[in-house]
């Protein structure tokens, strides 16, 4: 059997019949690859229906939930091809070529650290987003989306893969300031894009609750002196904003008192970049740019 090129991660909970979709479209890939699924505490059988139906997929269940984030840090400890893969439960590969497109873009410069892989959102239109202007320029953006994206794992492990503490929303823009700051970028890519299915069981009032916790543990951990006491305020504001217009208001002043019940609690220390890489990101999250 030849070596596999790269590893597609799929961490799940409790969504068996979605992921079942998501493994064989993976299987289907015109490359070698290895697929390994991350079950984090499921209780309806998921790890037992992948064993049973796809015996050559790799399982690495949790007894317990330990979060989104946390497991696809621990994945990049599990698995040994130069690349990992990253989509959702409720996502697919419509085409065979993606994942080899997709290895193709990190071969262009070394300062390549991840891919933004381009992808569908089914149920809302037929745009494709994360997908470069053109096939020539090699163009870079602040971050990806976490149901669609490609890294170096070495570079992922070297850097300490995701803040665990954060458990769930937010770990990419994170993620990719730190990886900036030690000089690698995010491309945006060319490959057909993912499509994205989103589950009817996602929990809007979960998500709202850790995308304000999350954005301002991420602007107390990262933001440099001065900016910090902008960004923070700013952040603060406009995801309690973000909330309320979404008729999620309550979750989000939740999530507010939970961020700063753990930065007074100690159980997140800052290790802010330099101000140079943060005036960087927000060049970039401003518009995309070709990479020089």
């Amino acid at each position: 059997m030849d070596q596999p090129q790269a590893t597609v991660v799929i961490t799940t909970k409790n969504r068996k019949d979605e992921l079942r979709n998501a493994i064989a479209s993976a299987l289907l890939q015109d490359i070698p690859i290895e697929v390994l699924v991350i079950d984090d505490g499921s209780t309806d059988g998921t790890s037992e229906m992948v064993r049973d139906e796809f015996p050559n997929v790799r399982v690495d269940r949790s007894e317990t939930s330990r979060g989104l984030i946390v497991q696809r840090t621990r994945a990049a400890s599990l698995v040994t091809t130069p690349y990992i893969v990253s989509i959702d439960d409720d996502a697919i590969f419509p085409t065979p070529g993606i994942i080899r497109q997709t290895i193709a873009d990190f071969a262009d410069d070394p300062r390549i650290g991840a891919v933004a892989m381009p992808y569908i959102d089914v149920k809302y239109s037929d745009a494709v987003r994360q997908r470069a202007p053109d096939d020539q320029d090699i163009w870079v953006v602040s971050e990806y989306r976490g149901t669609a994206h490609a890294l170096r794992r070495e570079l992922f492990a070297s850097l300490g893969g995701y803040c665990d503490a954060f458990i769930h929303q937010c770990e990419e823009g994170e993620y990719c300031l730190r990886m900036l700051n030690a000089g690698y970028y995010v491309r945006l890519g060319r490959a057909d894009p993912i499509h994205h299915l989103e589950s009817p069981k996602r929990d809007r009032t979960r998500i709202f609750f850790y995308q304000t916790r999350n954005h301002i543990l991420w602007a107390w951990i990262d933001v440099p002196l001065p900016a910090l006491f902008v960004h923070l305020p700013a952040t603060a504001f406009g995801t309690i904003l973000s909330g309320f217009r979404s008729g999620y208001g309550w979750a989000s002043i939740k999530g507010l008192f939970a961020s700063f019940a753990t930065i007074l609690c100690g159980t997140v220390r800052r290790r802010a970049v330099s101000l140079g890489a943060y005036r960087g990101f927000r060049e970039i999250r401003a518009s995309s740019a070709r990479l020089q």
